[in-house]
């Protein structure tokens, strides 16, 4: 196998890079965390840059690109902030994808070629209060009434709540019970019955806006049904790679964490003499290495295991499940490295550290993960509601 990046993507790298030194993202990526506004002004220069859709249709604005050079631009704009590399992974991992793989001609028009230039975004709608993990227990619904649907509910934690233009729904349609009454449905900004929650004030990832929807009584075009009634498959097939870059934004925090304790182990002074010569500092600094290698070769199997298309299920939970506890412990182990200043804002490795617990929750928990690996494992599936 051949793990060595081509030339494109080497270059891919390099321009990013030089972008971040010019635009000071570094510094940027400090001023967001203090002021937790979203850096809404990059999204034209992503655009202009062609990083927004790089892995959508050609025929639509997109880049057609595989996902892994996606990843890897997630990934070295993450070193700087996930809030930075944010609208990458929107515009080319997040619900944009199932609009340009599964939607129709009339929407994959109106809504792609908007996401590429920096003009629309769209958010994915999933968490319900009382549906996380088990989304077939969703109760968002949608009713049918001539040409439109009905739609009703809530939903919690969602990222790009109010700063989106367009809301991809994961809604119910019907009585049928299940995985199987349960569709996706676009639904722009501003319609009539559709109202934000208050913006929630995280952790980490300040920036980033998230917050809760209202649907009520709000009448959504039939034109705007993506995925029907029984599809969900569809709806699990496209998030696999939106867990890749999950994956990959834990890639950047961690490996920003890795090289900022190694610059501050050859110019901390203790005992007379850096500390990098110290023995326990050389052992901290290469197990951080370690493992981020060891995620980084699971994100990067999923993804170009799947060539342009999706990765496997196994793959992509396997990655992120361990890119996702490999992110806290590296980062973990940064702040031991900086000692007290570790712990002071003044330093950037508590903030990645605040950053990375937010990984293991989004996309699905690692617990959930495991199940879904357990369940390829053994060939069958564990109902975790009858615990069999």
């Amino acid at each position: 196998m051949d793990f060595s990046l081509n030339e494109e993507q080497r270059m891919l790298i390099r321009t990013l890079q030089t972008m971040g030194e010019r635009e000071k993202l570094k510094e940027r990526a400090v001023q967001i965390d203090r002021s937790g506004e979203f850096p809404a002004d990059l999204l034209g220069k992503y655009g202009k840059m062609g990083l927004l859709g790089m892995t959508l249709s050609p025929d639509h604005g997109g880049g057609g690109q595989p996902a892994l050079n996606a990843l890897l631009a997630i990934e070295e704009m993450a070193k700087y902030s996930p809030i930075i590399a944010g609208p990458i992974f929107e515009s080319n991992v997040g619900p944009v994808r199932v609009i340009d793989m599964f939607g129709t001609e009339e929407q994959r028009k109106t809504i792609v070629p908007g996401v590429c230039k920096g003009e629309l975004s769209v958010s994915v709608c999933m968490t319900e209060p009382e549906a996380g993990s088990d989304l077939t227990s969703l109760s968002t619904k949608a009713v049918d009434d001539g040409d439109h649907y009905i739609l009703n509910g809530r939903k919690v934690f969602i990222t790009g709540g109010g700063h989106a233009s367009h809301y991809f729904v994961y809604t119910r349609f019907g009585d049928a019970p299940g995985y199987k009454g349960i569709g996706g449905l676009l639904v722009e900004k501003g319609t009539p019955g559709f109202t934000f929650g208050k913006q929630e004030d995280f952790l980490g990832l300040r920036g980033m806006p998230s917050c809760e929807l209202i649907f009520e009584d709000v009448r959504v075009p039939k034109k705007n049904l993506v995925i029907k009634a029984g599809d969900f498959n569809k709806l699990m097939l496209t998030f696999d790679i939106e867990r890749c870059g999950n994956a990959a934004m834990c890639l950047g925090v961690a490996g920003a964490a890795l090289n900022e304790s190694i610059a501050y182990a050859q110019a901390r002074q203790a005992f007379g003499r850096p500390i990098c010569e110290f023995q326990a500092i050389q052992f901290m600094t290469v197990d951080m290495a370690m493992k981020l290698d060891a995620a980084r070769l699971l994100v990067y199997r999923a993804a170009a295991g799947a060539g342009q298309g999706l990765p496997s299920i196994y793959e992509a939970s396997m990655a992120k499940c361990f890119a996702n506890e490999m992110v806290i412990e590296v980062t973990n182990t940064a702040m031991q490295v900086f000692g007290g200043y570790g712990y002071s804002k003044e330093f950037p490795v508590e903030r990645m550290l605040r950053d990375a617990r937010a990984w293991g929750v989004a996309g699905g928990t690692v617990q959930m993960l495991r199940l879904t690996m357990a369940s390829v494992l053994y060939g069958r599936r564990f109902d975790q509601r009858r615990g069999k």
